[in-house]
């Protein structure tokens, strides 16, 4: 038994060493979402925003994201998942990781964000996709009001599968509003 777990802890192993191999490059890497709905990929821009980059890839290489939920979808706005299952239950995560708002990168259509609290420097394992230019989350000054969301990759393979996910039904679950009525998933996360 044991060995049928190291076997299959393998191939996430050989992944891992290419999402750190490549977010150490000099490539843009890439982060495949594959989705009850379809596939995403991802393109990270790990020179502006390194701290949420490898704060994403290590969640990815971990196979956090296996199994998780986009949670909360609204049309015309945003689809966020990355930090619940599909019985809303929410998942542990590392540290909070520093606010990179700052970046000159822009909340618009299709760029992937750190989710977070009303606290700056909140983020942990949760995303969210654009689904329009969102020009009130992007950095404007260091007030608690003006620091932003931040933007650290793109969505480069699958809009039409986000424009999907936008479109889903939702509805409340629990204290949560804007739940899928039909859980939308992420069946696997890696590394291309």
């Amino acid at each position: 038994m044991a060995a049928a777990a190291q076997a299959k802890d393998k191939p996430r192993a050989a992944a891992s060493a290419s999402c750190t191999a490549n977010l150490k490059g000099s490539t843009k890497m890439k982060v495949k979402l594959t989705t009850s709905m379809g596939a995403i990929t991802i393109e990270l821009n790990q020179e502006k925003a390194p701290a949420s980059a490898e704060n994403f890839v290590k969640y990815v290489e971990s196979g956090h994201y296996d199994g998780t939920i986009f949670h909360r979808v609204i049309d015309g706005f945003m689809v966020q998942g990355g930090g619940f299952t599909k019985d809303m239950q929410q998942k542990p995560t590392l540290a909070p990781i520093k606010n990179e708002a700052a970046n000159g990168l822009k909340n618009e259509n299709y760029s992937l964000a750190m989710a977070r609290t009303g606290v700056r420097d909140s983020a942990t394992a949760q995303f969210f996709i654009n689904v329009k230019a969102n020009e009130f989350l992007d950095y404007r000054d260091e007030s608690a009001q003006g620091w932003g969301y931040a933007v650290f990759g793109k969505v480069v393979e699958g809009q039409d599968v986000v424009d999907k996910i936008r479109k889903v039904p939702t509805g409340n679950a629990g204290m949560h509003q804007n739940v899928p009525l039909e859980p939308v998933v992420i069946e696997k996360a890696e590394c291309l």
